[in-house]
């Protein structure tokens, strides 16, 4: 169990390590290819953005870290829930927009994979 929290811990921070680089590749190796990205709209409709999708738009936009963004990235809680499910939940930011993420994980094929992110955004200075 402590190996899995271990891992699951290293997964989340790639996923944040991508984010702030802009590193696709660090963000597909976490996300299972399947996965997809879920929020609310202001206007109260939920949108779901697949995973390549997501990373397309990732790849197009400037890096936070190449554009010398502080970085202000950290996990707020790890929940193993089971020896196959865990639950993270990470802040992160891109001003002026402010992120809390959950992270749905589960182990498939012996490797810890996001399979679904949830998130919202609020915005501030």
């Amino acid at each position: 169990m402590y190996n899995d929290l271990r891992a699951v811990e290293a997964a989340t921070t790639t996923y944040l390590d991508g984010l702030y680089e802009g590193d696709v590749t660090k963000l597909a190796h976490v996300f299972h290819p399947t996965s997809a990205l879920t929020t609310a709209q202001e206007d109260g409709t939920i949108s779901i953005v697949p995973r390549d999708a997501w990373l397309a738009a990732v790849a197009a936009r400037p890096a936070p870290k190449a554009t010398g963004m502080a970085r202000g990235d950290h996990i707020l809680t790890i929940d193993l829930v089971g020896p196959t499910l865990a639950l993270v939940k990470v802040k992160c930011q891109m001003p002026p927009r402010y992120f809390t993420d959950l992270l749905s994980f589960l182990k498939v094929d012996s490797k810890w994979q996001v399979v679904q992110k949830v998130y919202m955004t609020e915005t501030g200075p």
